[in-house]
């Protein structure tokens, strides 16, 4: 019989693993951190990501990747975010991906008013720094 401290470590590693290797093969592009911090400057306005970082006109992005989505607890979240989250969304890159090509149609009634970022490299670059806060 297993432990149940070796199953939380053996579900942590399963849970590491398929977090960190869909930012590698996300839409079959290598994400690079370093170029995501300079795209992540078009989401700084809204959102906070690292240490002590708090929400502003946006949610805390520190530990997204993989994270349900509208769980931020001190974040009034809008109807159509509370929606998705009520529906089980959770955060993987792909999602992500598909959520930063176009927030209001994959989020209908969205508060987020960016228009989205249309280059897959410049999506993929960012989410690998996302990833980053999620350690």
């Amino acid at each position: 019989m297993i432990s149940r401290q070796a199953l939380i470590f053996a579900l942590a590693g399963t849970l590491a693993t398929s977090l960190a290797a869909p930012v590698t093969a996300m839409e079959g592009l290598n994400g690079d951190p370093a170029a995501g911090e300079k795209v992540f400057r078009k989401c700084q306005a809204c959102h906070a990501i690292g240490p002590g970082a708090v929400s502003k006109t946006g949610p805390l992005l520190t530990g997204v990747v993989g994270r349900p989505a509208g769980s931020i607890a001190d974040y009034s979240y809008s109807a159509g975010m509370a929606k998705v989250a009520g529906e089980g969304l959770v955060w993987a890159p792909e999602k992500i991906s598909e959520f930063l090509t176009n927030p209001k149609a994959f989020v209908p009634g969205t508060k987020m008013t960016f228009a989205g970022i249309r280059k897959d490299q410049e999506r993929a670059d960012l989410i690998a720094y996302l990833s980053t806060f999620n350690q």
